[in-house]
Parts: structure tokens; sequence; C-alpha cells
């Protein structure tokens, strides 16, 4: 199993007693084995993701992220391993408000139980175009400017894999591949496996694998 980076097994999730159970088929992906998990609203796209990353316990099933069993372990076990293996990029950037731009990006760091390297940071956030702004807070940044700042968070910490969540779904089509053009790149450059969920059916032909749901 080492030349799997993600792996699912009977993965199974309930909002509430009265809720149908979602299924989902099992998953597998090798390392930087781009993947797009593809389906309309409803389809449970953002359930998976938040059962990939740690985020919502399973009704049943596991998840196994570099042979680790995710829902095994204890909560600040969890923690921990999901600041250091699993990047996040939402809809929303969830910036903290009162933070700087460099800020947020080194309490990434802190949280992943790493020692601040503001060196990589701002040569990371020049790379993303946001040199211009590393002191600036993020009710003063564009939402072009927030998308790149929530990839550099993501990627700060070299992680296993980044997981995003409808990252096209409101731009048009050449803002749409510059996006995806960005997160393959980042995720290339840091080593990352990239995991979208979206019903954005533009984005089917750029990815070899593509799970359907």
């Amino acid at each position: 199993m080492e030349n799997y980076v993600l792996n699912t097994e009977s993965l199974t999730f309930r909002y509430g007693s009265s809720s149908p159970l979602l299924n989902f088929n099992n998953l597998t992906i090798t390392k930087q084995q781009h993947t797009l998990l593809l389906g309309d609203s409803g389809t449970g796209k953002s359930t998976l993701l938040n059962l990939l990353g740690g985020l919502s316990h399973p009704t049943s099933g596991s998840v196994h992220i570099k042979n680790e069993d995710v829902y095994r372990m204890s909560e600040s076990a969890l923690d921990k391993f999901r600041a250091q293996n699993i990047g996040f990029i939402f809809q929303e950037a969830h910036l903290l408000k009162n933070l700087t731009l460099t800020e947020n990006i080194q309490l990434a760091q802190s949280l992943a139980g790493y020692k601040v390297d503001k060196a990589h940071v701002l040569t990371l956030l020049q790379q993303l175009q946001l040199a211009e702004h590393v002191d600036k807070r993020p009710n003063q940044l564009s939402r072009g400017q927030l998308q790149r700042a929530a990839i550099a968070r993501a990627v700060i910490n070299k992680p296993a894999i980044l997981l995003a969540d409808e990252p096209t779904a409101s731009l048009d089509d050449n803002n749409t591949q510059r996006v995806l053009t960005l997160l393959t790149e980042m995720a290339n450059q840091h080593g990352s496996t990239l995991v979208i969920a979206t019903h954005d059916k533009r984005l089917k032909d750029e990815f070899v694998n593509t799970y359907l749901l």
C-alpha cells in the first residue's frame, strides 16, 4: 500500500437518524495522481471531501492517508496529522481577519508543529504574485488575491494531499483555466496530490483520474 497516498474502504455517512445514508465507492489515489470528484449538487461531494480531510467522522468505513488510518487517531493526533499532511482550499478563504497575510501563512506552519520559516513564506507569496500584499489583512485583498492566499496557506507545509472544494464554480472560462493551472503547478512543485470536488463539468477533460458521484 505504500504507493497509495489515499485509500478509502466502505465509506458511508449519515447526517442524522432521519437522513438517507450516503454510500461512497472505494477510492484509491497514488502519489500525484491528481483526481476530480465530479457530481451534481447534492451528491455528497463536499461531504466526501470532509471525510477525506478528517473533518467529519464517517458513519462506517475507513480513510487511510499515507497508510495511516485517519479515524483511529485521537483528536489531538488527527489535528497535527491534518495540519502536516492535508491542505484545504475552500470556496471562501477563511483567513483570520486580525492577522496579516504573512501571519496567516505562518500560523499554518505553527499549527503543524513546524518552525516558522518566514523566508519560505515570502518566497511562496512572491510566486503567487502577492509580494506587495504581505502586510495587508484579508479585508484589504481582492477576491482573486484571497484565493491565491488560500492556496499559499494550503501548500506551505508541502502536504501529501491538497483538497479543493469547488475552486472554479463561480469563474469564467479564462479564470477557471488560470486557477486550475495554478493549483496543478503548486501541487506538482510541493509534491502534493490534488483532489478537486466540483460540479463544474468544464474540468472533466483536464483529469485522467475522475471519480463520478
